[in-house]
């Protein structure tokens, strides 16, 4: 009687804990939700994208939720969740994913402190992929990237292609222009991937300004600069 109580307890004990954890997952989940839904509905406030164009996720465990296929960000509810796991299983909601989602698993896969990925077809940053193989160092904020940033070579959107043309093109960086595409950045928090696409949309417009002034050719900083940058870089903002 008294192993049977006590295997009783353990039981309970266990079901308990298992009730608090699927809890706490599904409060992350929904949190994550929120906060991807606002990041999406400012892409298209900040210009970033048109319409349902461009697309967001943010991974929360073994879970990623991503914009769901061709429903505008002002539509989308809490209850219009999106996820898949790493191999791209949905896992939740009943949405389609967004067509882009070999890119950002892509990302995940390759990145494990990858936490959330944004893709914008930015105006600027695209007229820039149709111009050059990097965008110029023409400020600091570059290092903030890793580096000059590449263009990964044109593939067709939502293909395996697109989304290794996309690796090579980030490698040691966190953002990339996509040819004829867009952009993608990623980072840590989804406040982090978005500033980090907002910056790389600034200094590509940055750029085709300073170089559309006729007899004169931008100032570009130089691979020391740069590394001094980032070395200042990593003990900014507020700590502790």
């Amino acid at each position: 009687m008294t192993q049977s109580r006590a295997g009783t307890t353990e039981s309970a004990t266990d079901s308990a804990t298992d009730s608090a954890t699927d809890s706490a997952t599904d409060s992350a989940l929904e949190s994550a939700w929120a906060e991807l839904v606002a990041t999406a509905r400012r892409t298209v406030a900040d210009g970033l994208v048109v319409g349902t164009s461009g697309n967001v996720s943010v991974r929360v465990g073994d879970t990623v939720l991503v914009t769901p296929s061709g429903v505008p960000y002002d539509r989308l509810t809490p209850g219009d969740a999106t996820g898949v796991d790493l191999a791209g299983r949905r896992v939740l909601g009943t949405l389609v994913p967004t067509s882009e989602l070999p890119m950002h698993l892509a990302v995940y896969r390759a990145d494990p402190g990858a936490r959330a990925v944004v893709h914008t077809h930015a105006v600027h940053a695209t007229a820039v992929s149709l111009l050059v193989d990097e965008l110029p160092p023409v400020h600091y904020m570059t290092a903030a990237l890793g580096g000059p940033v590449r263009v990964a070579r044109y593939a067709a959107y939502g293909t395996d292609e697109l989304a290794r043309a996309m690796l090579d093109a980030l490698a040691d960086r966190t953002g990339c222009l996509l040819r004829n595409h867009g952009t993608v950045t990623y980072g840590t928090s989804l406040d982090q991937a978005y500033d980090r696409t907002a910056q790389l949309e600034w200094m590509c417009r940055l750029w085709l300004t300073a170089a559309s002034v006729p007899g004169h050719s931008p100032s570009l900083l130089t691979p020391d600069q740069l590394a001094e940058v980032a070395e200042r870089l990593r003990g900014y903002g507020q700590h502790g």
